[in-house]
């Protein structure tokens, strides 16, 4: 689901960095805006104001655009075979089954235990997950994590490789086949991908993802319906592979762009994300876009303690009881209504005057403050 970073879009960082003559970080930036805006007036102003950056205008890539219009019009075509009961019994289940499975693989394993280091797992849970994760074929977990913790960071600006501010097309499927902004670029340069760098199931799909992709995205799922039940190798193919993915990729995609528009603001009004049931039914259990984004560490995802609209927490907490899953972080109940009282749209009914206010990509950010990440060490099982 996120894009790789090519040296193309390197250097183009680079590029747009030295236009601006300014470092990555942009901070510096605004302090000079203020700086000119209060009316103070010195050459640096004065230089800055007369040398503009060039507009950024995105471009097609056109391999990455080809190849949503053959998934997506595979989809189509799979799914007629399925409404005509063209497929065999068992190619709906089995479809059915790599939906929710691979599912599980981005939500317990790309997002809240590579993207947020919301809980630690032992090795052979992390090799399930990214057995699952890879057959969804949203890229390798490195590349995800790492955009997916731009966007946390940066979220809504323009270093946001899928900004909702960019409208519903774009933060759905547009950002995939374009290049992405420069500030995108240059600020994944900035995120702290160590720990994912250190842990070698991670970088050995990453380094072996292609072969990877074309036996378990495509080989796998085709297959096994074609040998074990005798089903049409076409379609096989059309379902098993075009629809199925397409399926995953888009309820992935809801998360980018529905749950940034259409729902309420319990923890937060002032940022786009939002609370969506529906979301989080179809994406199991990702669709609490606010609580995530003002708590990215908490490996529930949201302050519901239910199951039944968070299937990727029972998941969790399943493997916990056999030990392959722990140090879980949470949210304590007081710092969820800290946030709320203070910056919620008042959907949640809940009174205090003190909240947090720094965004971060997960658990690890230095910018998480102390006395949250003490809570949160205290409350992790």
């Amino acid at each position: 689901m996120a894009p790789n970073v090519s040296d193309s879009d390197r250097a183009a960082g680079t590029v747009w960095q030295r236009a601006k003559g300014r470092p990555q970080d942009t901070i510096n930036d605004q302090n000079n805006n203020d700086a000119c805006q209060s009316g103070s007036s010195s050459n640096h102003c004065d230089q800055g104001a007369s040398v503009p950056p060039s507009p950024f205008r995105a471009r097609i890539r056109w391999p990455d655009l080809f190849a949503q219009l053959f998934v997506h019009g595979g989809f189509l075509i799979g799914l007629y075979y399925l409404v005509t009961f063209q497929a065999k019994f068992y190619t709906y289940l089995w479809t059915l089954g790599l939906v929710w499975a691979t599912g599980i693989g981005i939500t317990a394993g790309a997002h809240r235990l590579w993207s947020h280091k919301s809980y630690k797992a032992r090795w052979p849970l992390r090799l399930l997950l990214m057995f699952l994760f890879t057959i969804c074929g949203q890229r390798d977990a490195y590349t995800w994590a790492h955009d997916h913790r731009v966007h946390h960071k940066y979220s809504e600006t323009d270093a946001d490789p899928h900004n909702a501010k960019r409208g519903f097309f774009f933060a759905h499927v547009g950002w995939v086949f374009l290049t992405p902004h420069p500030e995108v670029v240059a600020k994944r340069q900035a995120i702290d991908m160590s720990d994912l760098e250190a842990d070698p199931i991670v970088m050995l799909q990453r380094r072996y993802y292609l072969p990877l992709f074309a036996l378990l995205v495509i080989g796998l799922p085709v297959l096994v319906p074609w040998y074990w039940w005798g089903e049409q190798l076409a379609v096989a193919f059309w379902v098993c592979f075009t629809f199925r993915f397409t399926t995953t990729l888009n309820i992935a995609f809801f998360v980018n762009s529905v749950a940034h528009m259409f729902g309420n603001k319990p923890y937060d009004r002032s940022i786009s994300p939002v609370e969506n049931l529906a979301v989080a039914i179809a994406a199991m259990g990702e669709g609490w876009h606010n609580y995530h984004h003002v708590f990215p560490w908490d490996y529930k995802t949201s302050e519901l303690g239910s199951y039944l609209f968070n299937v990727t927490t029972g998941f969790i907490d399943c493997f916990a009881r056999l030990g392959w899953a722990y140090d879980r972080k949470s949210v304590p109940p007081e710092v969820v209504a800290r946030r709320a009282a203070k910056c919620g749209d008042g959907t949640r009914f809940l009174s205090d005057e003190y909240a947090h206010q720094d965004a971060v990509w997960g658990y690890g950010d230095q910018d998480i403050p102390k006395e949250d990440v003490d809570a949160i060490v205290r409350t992790q099982c």
